[in-house]
């Protein structure tokens, strides 16, 4: 995973685990002091909620103890590798689309991030600057032209 990502994930865990988790307590305890606990909604929410987030600690703590951290600012940026942010141009449109190639777990597409496992990052790792690549997209099959690569 890259640096941005285990921070990412790091950030996430400590809100979890410092602030979500207290304010479940409490929310646990509010609901308590409501009354009877088989009709109160409030109660249930709240003990649904802690569910999520304690399982969501133990999640995000498993990523953090497998995770392998690359510092893509050390990597050659004469090919694409993971970690690389790649920009692409539609060879029929000339309209390009920029993302950087990530691990699963930090995968955002619509945020540009895409996860090393797709058919698309798959398609362009190992390739140049000026290589053209096809990908079966849901709308067919689409070519693109590699225009950049960089390693921020």
């Amino acid at each position: 995973m890259t640096l941005s990502g285990f921070q990412a994930v790091q950030e996430e865990l400590r809100r979890l685990k410092f602030v979500e988790r207290q304010n479940v307590v409490d929310a646990i305890s509010a609901a308590r002091a409501l009354g009877d606990l088989s009709e109160n909604a409030e109660y249930h929410a709240a003990k649904d909620r802690q569910g999520f987030i304690e399982a969501r600690i133990s999640e995000l703590e498993d990523i953090v103890s497998k995770a392998s951290v690359i510092d893509v600012s050390k990597i050659d940026a004469s090919t694409v590798k993971f970690g690389a942010t790649v920009v692409l141009m539609d060879v029929n449109t000339e309209s390009t689309s920029t993302f950087q190639i990530v691990g699963s777990v930090e995968a955002d597409i619509k945020g540009g991030l895409l996860p090393v496992t797709s058919p698309t990052a798959r398609a362009v790792i190992g390739k140049e600057v000026g290589d053209v690549i096809t990908v079966n997209a849901p709308g067919g099959m689409k070519s693109y032209r590699i225009a950049q690569i960089s390693y921020a």
